[in-house]
């Protein structure tokens, strides 16, 4: 009977180690989510705000093109700005007069290093909302499933507690009601 027991634990330790081998080769499954990530990632990489459409939150369709517009917007004038400072440094350095003749060469450098840059960041800005809009189709198809409904509560109450005849504590209980 000892025996016994000691094959059978050796069978339930084989097929632990089964499951679990063959957990880690799964992929995950999204079905019982009400919303796929996958898909939702997909739709927003295509074509903007569509994830977010499909995870059924059309109202930041607005703030994500929102902010494409307004960074393009700001891509062109550090643009436009850059190329008149730099038309102005090539002019400068030909001997031609330029449209800020109280600016020296050092100046017109400084302009045109700086409306560059103003630019490149704003290229960096539009490739971050981008991923921002993908991130944020991702993760609100992942918490689609999740539960916010009223009858989650946080109560706190007083809580009484005898340890011995002697002993009694008094305190406050923090209750999680789902």
């Amino acid at each position: 009977m000892g025996y016994t027991a000691g094959a059978w634990a050796q069978e339930v330790q084989e097929e632990e180690i089964s499951v679990e081998a063959e957990a880690k080769d799964e992929k995950p499954d999204y079905s019982l989510l009400p919303k796929n990530p996958k898909k939702a990632t997909i739709f927003s990489a295509i074509l903007p705000g569509a994830g977010q459409v499909y995870n059924g939150k059309a109202w930041k369709v607005p703030l994500i093109y929102g902010g494409f517009i307004t960074d393009i917007y700001f891509i062109n004038f550090n643009n436009r700005r850059y190329q008149i400072f730099k038309q102005a440094l090539a002019d400068f350095d030909e001997g031609l007069e330029t449209d800020f003749p109280s600016l020296n060469r050092d100046g017109l450098v400084r302009n045109v290093n700086y409306w560059r840059k103003n630019r490149d960041l704003c290229y960096l800005l539009l490739v971050g909302i981008y991923a921002l809009n993908i991130i944020d189709a991702n993760v609100d198809a992942h918490l689609s499933g999740f539960d916010v409904s009223d009858d989650i509560a946080l109560n706190f109450e007083p809580h009484f507690e005898s340890f011995s005849a002697n002993n009694r504590s008094v305190g406050l209980s923090v209750k999680l009601k789902f």
